[in-house]
């Protein structure tokens, strides 16, 4: 399978396009008023502890504080006897795992987590990471166990642990980099030692005596000269980070991730990428820049996009953009899919639609479904939904297709680089399963909640209105005198009034023996109206 990548570049918005034989399979948007934070690391301050939810609300200079569960505290900053970290939570920031992890709800259960009011209090000052962005109404999500990712490996401070990128399959390779790790670390260690000599410990995170490597796919075969290079840049930024860390005010932000193009380039591990094409020559000159300097095997499948034509119309990216906000999905048989994105999860809906079959009833059904998986895959990855999924496929009768249809949706999902967890197809024909979510998907980021719905999605219809100012007129004649009332309303509610219900109008007006006049508002939505006396 080809890949391909389209990077546009405004002064004020970065668009990353990831085509698949020549299918959009991925997009990122990055604007320069509102930037990603998941990977910054800020010094915040713990601004409310709420024992009852075992969390703390922590001031890092947002709008809304950030959440930090006790699960989330490093074995630092726990009292002595909490145990080490969960698996989960050490690998957790490992982009290359491929791992299908339980949901972190369920991890938090594997073992006891001392009291919040242990771990932190209220005044205190801490170093935290954001690992998900603000989402809608809720507050970025934060951790102590930072990690630092570079080209080769990423860098857990305090972790004592090394782990190997799932991708990397050969176990003879594994073991290399484990060892090969290993010995640069015990090197490392003395010579920081060295180095540090005499240097003060920050009140908010101890100097490190022990550090945590994971190795990331794009060490597979590399040398013991770049892992060691990229060791010693870690161990550098680390330093330089806690210096940071010790004069800047709080609450404030201690480290910047890089931007979303030099960032593409620095997790782009796979072979299958043969070309990444840019319309920007000063943006090309830096990413030639980095990659010449930290992965000089990708440079030559870099060049500069000079066309006059858009880059995205290369593929129809924007056409493929557009239809992703939309709620209804076409599949190529006359079926189709339904998505609708709540803030609690989303639901996907398959239906047959014009599609018939040619054969019986549960084989148009079955072929539907085994559809539907691959476009539900790409739509998952197209619109990044994440957090709670809901899968309503049609309903199967035989065991073997709901089976068939599960490993479809499986297999389907397997290049999705985000972690997913998939449940079995319930009696009722839905599938649950969780995607994990870190920025905001795609509608959220292009789009705003309808200011007429509110959204609700439903607005109440021009007769609904009608009786609502009928109802209306009759409470203020009863309150107030007046000699006439003047209704005001929208086009299709007036229309509705001298129209369809001009008989109850009338009756009405000699109901209450006050002459009524409507008129024309055009910026009134449908539901707006006012009742006004004369």
């Amino acid at each position: 399978m080809s890949e391909e990548l389209l990077i546009n570049v405004n002064p004020r918005e970065t668009r990353i396009a990831l085509i698949e034989n020549g299918v959009l399979q991925e997009i990122f948007i990055e604007r320069a008023n509102k930037r990603g934070l998941v990977s910054n690391i800020f010094k915040g301050r713990v601004s409310r502890v709420l024992p009852g939810m075992q969390a703390a609300f922590v001031d890092i200079g947002l709008e809304r504080a950030a959440f930090l569960h006790a699960s989330d505290i490093a074995p630092t900053l726990r009292s002595a006897g909490s145990g080490p970290a969960t698996p989960d939570e050490r690998m957790k920031a490992d982009p290359d795992s491929t791992d299908r992890v339980l949901p972190r709800s369920l991890a938090r259960e594997s073992r006891p987590v001392p009291n919040i009011n242990e771990l932190v209090t209220e005044g205190q000052e801490i170093l935290v990471q954001v690992i998900k962005d603000p989402i809608g109404s809720k507050g970025a999500r934060l951790t102590t166990h930072l990690s630092i990712p570079s080209r080769y490996l990423v860098y857990m401070p305090e972790a004592d642990m090394v782990g190997v990128s799932q991708r990397i399959e050969d176990e003879q390779e594994r073991v290399r980099l484990r060892d090969l790790v290993g010995e640069l670390m015990q090197q490392s260690g003395r010579h920081r030692q060295a180095v540090s000599a005499g240097e003060g410990v920050t009140a908010l995170r101890p100097h490190a005596t022990t550090d945590g490597y994971i190795v990331r796919t794009a060490s597979e075969g590399a040398p013991y000269e770049v892992i060691w290079a990229d060791m010693q840049f870690l161990h550098a930024l680390w330093d330089s980070l806690q210096r940071r860390a010790r004069t800047i005010a709080t609450p404030g932000m201690v480290h910047e991730d890089l931007p979303l193009v030099i960032r593409t380039m620095r997790e782009l591990t796979r072979t299958e990428v043969e070309k990444v094409r840019i319309d920007s020559w000063e943006t090309h000159r830096r990413v030639m820049d980095f990659t010449e300097r930290f992965m000089p095997e990708l440079s030559p499948r870099i060049e500069h996009y000079p066309g006059e034509r858009p880059i995205f119309d290369l593929y129809g990216v924007d056409d493929e953009l557009q239809k992703a906000l939309e709620q209804r999905v076409q599949l190529k048989s006359g079926g189709h899919l339904v998505i609708d994105q709540t803030e609690a999860m989303t639901t996907i809906d398959v239906n047959t639609g014009a599609y018939v079959g040619h054969r019986n009833l549960e084989e148009t059904i079955f072929k539907t479904n085994l559809e539907a998986t691959q476009a539900i895959a790409r739509q998952l990855r197209l619109r990044n939904l994440g957090g709670i999924i809901i899968v309503d496929f049609i309903d199967m009768q035989q065991e073997e297709h709901k089976r068939l249809v599960l490993r479809s949706l499986e297999k389907s999902l397997a290049r999705d680089h985000t972690k997913t967890h998939i449940s079995d197809v319930s009696p009722l024909g839905l599938v649950q399963m969780t995607r994990k979510r870190t920025r905001e998907s795609i509608g959220q980021i292009l789009c705003m909640t309808c200011p007429t719905c509110e959204g609700s999605g439903t607005v109440k219809t021009a007769e609904t209105v009608c009786y609502e100012i009928f109802r209306e007129i009759l409470r203020e004649a009863r309150q107030f005198e007046t000699e006439r009332l003047l209704v005001l309303a929208s086009q299709d509610v007036v229309d509705k009034l001298v129209d369809e219900e001009s008989t109850a109008f009338l009756e009405l007006e000699e109901f209450i023996g006050k002459p009524i006049t409507v008129q024309v508002e055009p910026l009134y939505t449908q539901e707006q109206y006012d009742v006004v006396l004369m």
